[in-house]
């Protein structure tokens, strides 16, 4: 294919799911003017569909050898399938009090296009970021994954348990919307294949840790910021279906959890054009350093926070016997958290750069006591042999010379150039 007709392609499969991104929006505003119910995992796909077609097709135009844009175009076309399949059918069977055409089979559909959807996720793993397998060990794997996908796919198509679960829009009410094409007479299936996609997902992500360990140089780089994106989704997910979710009883933070799966789920694809376009590779150490102190120090001050307001209110109740939550208690905490804000962050980040970035901190520490050395030192010998051992401590490399340049006697008045 040449560069022409890979970009026309690649474009127009971004262009189709995002066009049916957007239908699945007009059916959900559709839904919504009805008091339907909503489809739970609405963001999920919808940051998938928008996130890898938007970059798949980046990718593919600018390198249309590469299998990783292809891959991503196709996942992004699975996902915007899934969200207008799963919305349709609640449109068609749960909005209008006639059953509306199609509606069984976008509801068949949505059960189990999304493990077509995972396997593509776990194929662009193994193939993450030079197109190509980890090693040769590795490729049973890849054609057991596929397998695998087809099979679990298959089972879930004819599963009875594989159901569409919905929220009532008004009152959270779980409802399930049972696989039309169910087949009795077959045993509980839905639970065993999730938990062997969810075995496929861990052994495809122990592909980037453990087949390309070796791994140096750029190849490092780009293998940080898929790992980072992956991370985030995994915990936004987790944090959105189990402490924010209205289905385990919680539903007053659920726009936390969605947070969450949002930049996870965009920062995935965004991650991999950066990863395989090479723009500003090397900034994704900063990310991570930056990721780990912001985000303990965050959680430390919220419990921090919660801590003070528990113990004042307690204090508070005690001295005046009132039980209503005292004002103070809560400025006391803010002022708190505003003192502590600073050195509890030096703090962190002290921590974290002896335990994760020891290299980096130590170049650090030996230049600052060179420098203090600096200012003393008068021997020119000594401070050579300083300089020389700061910088293979600091910078290890293979050899060292250092060149002095001989001094220059003054040029006397009116002597020739």
């Amino acid at each position: 294919m040449d560069a022409r007709a890979a970009t026309w392609l690649a474009w127009s499969l971004c262009a189709l799911s995002l066009a049916l991104t957007a239908l699945s929006y007009l059916l959900i505003a559709l839904n919504l003017s009805l008091d339907a119910p909503v489809y739970f995992y609405w963001l999920e796909p919808t940051t998938i569909a928008i996130g890898y077609s938007v970059i798949g097709a980046v990718i593919a135009s600018r390198l249309p050898d590469h299998p990783i844009g292809w891959i991503c175009c196709a996942i992004g076309l699975t996902g915007a399938v899934e969200h207008l399949s799963s919305e349709y059918a609640i449109y068609a069977l749960l909005a209008h009090p006639e059953a509306l055409a199609g509606g069984n089979a976008m509801l068949w559909l949505c059960n189990w296009v999304w493990i077509v959807m995972f396997g593509l996720i776990v194929y662009l793993i193994l193939l993450f970021p030079n197109g190509r397998l980890p090693s040769s060990r590795w490729r049973w794997f890849s054609w057991f994954s596929v397998a695998l996908t087809l099979l679990a796919a298959t089972l879930m198509a004819f599963s009875p348990d594989a159901a569409l679960d919905v929220l009532g829009s008004s009152d959270n009410a779980h409802i399930s919307l049972p696989n039309p094409l169910g087949i009795g007479g077959l045993p509980d299936l839905y639970r065993p294949v999730q938990t062997l996609v969810l075995a496929l997902g861990l052994v495809g992500a122990a592909s980037v840790v453990v087949g390309r360990r070796g791994v140096r140089g750029i190849e490092r780089q780009q293998m940080k910021w898929l790992l980072y994106a992956s991370a985030i989704f995994f915990v936004g997910n987790v944090l959105k279906n189990t402490v924010f979710s209205p289905l385990g009883g919680v539903s007053w933070d659920l726009w936390v959890g969605y947070l969450l799966v949002a930049v996870g789920g965009l920062g995935g694809p965004i991650s991999i054009g950066i990863a395989i376009l090479r723009y500003r590779l090397y900034e994704i150490d900063t990310l991570i350093n930056r990721t780990l102190v912001y985000g303990s120090l965050t959680t430390m001050l919220v419990a921090i926070y919660f801590g003070v307001v528990a113990t004042a209110q307690e204090i508070f109740q005690v001295l005046t016997g009132q039980a209503q939550q005292s004002q103070l208690a809560i400025v006391v905490s803010t002022l708190a958290i505003a003192a502590l804000f600073t050195p509890l962050r030096r703090t962190i980040q002290s921590f974290i750069d002896r335990r994760f970035y020891r290299s980096t901190y130590d170049a650090a520490k030996t230049l600052e006591a060179f420098s203090v050395k600096l200012r003393d030192e008068t021997d020119l010998d000594a401070l050579n042999a300083d300089l020389i051992g700061v910088v293979r401590e600091t910078m290890q490399p293979a050899h060292v010379s250092l060149w002095l340049r001989p001094d220059i006697p003054p040029r006397r008045a009116g002597a020739p150039e």
